[in-house]
């Protein structure tokens, strides 16, 4: 009887010891380390009666631009009761850092006092939290979980190089109009261009030429 009951108590100490959590999300062949999108509002209230925007505050809306360091992927957008009127004026400013102003505006704190229009920008930036990570040593693995900085590399990379980081939320609506001269021209070149080892591999000298 004793026998029997020290086996029970091994065996039941072996389940334990090789139960595997199914909860756990670094266990597939997916990536835990993605890219977080994040998005930031800034906003500037410019005087404008009647819907026009003084060359003066035109002035101090390019110098908040500059501190914003304004470019590709941010969103413009206008707020007020003359928001309709000034947006020419907001466009004019805005198209010297190749943007143009959305339509709409963002939900910002406090109202826009009478008389002035909000300029809102609103930029999105791309990252990977908590990479580089090699918190975790490789061996011993029992759960047979990835490597904790399993998707650091790519995912970063992709992170930082994506022009509009919105791009990864949503991505983008494909044209309805098909061309397809464009969509067979990389094919066409690939068929047409003539390997490179056609005309025979360059002679090049490394030898130093004596004067």
């Amino acid at each position: 009887m004793h026998f029997k009951l020290g086996l029970l108590l091994l065996g039941s100490a072996i389940a334990g010891c090789s139960y595997t959590p199914h909860d756990l999300p670094d266990r597939g062949v997916a990536a835990v380390n993605v890219p977080v999108v994040t998005r930031e509002v800034y906003s500037f209230d410019a005087a404008a009666p009647s819907g026009i925007l003084a060359p003066a505050e035109a002035a101090r809306l390019d110098g908040w631009f500059r501190t914003l360091n304004l470019g590709y992927g941010d969103n413009i957008y206008v707020d007020g009761d003359y928001s309709g009127a000034a947006r020419q004026d907001v466009e004019r400013v805005a198209s010297q850092y190749g943007l143009l102003v959305s339509a709409g505006a963002p939900v910002t704190v406090g109202p826009v006092n009478p008389g002035t229009v909000r300029v809102v920008v609103a930029r999105t930036t791309a990252s990977v939290p908590n990479c580089p990570d090699w918190s975790r040593p490789s061996q011993p693995n029992y759960n047979n979980r990835s490597m904790p900085n399993f998707g650091c590399g790519v995912n970063s990379n992709l992170a930082a190089m994506v022009a509009n980081p919105d791009d990864l939320v949503s991505g983008r609506d494909g044209s309805a109009v098909g061309d397809a001269s464009t969509a067979t021209k990389a094919i066409n070149v690939y068929r047409t261009t003539p390997p490179t080892g056609v005309k025979g591999l360059q002679d090049v000298n490394t030898k130093k030429e004596s004067n």
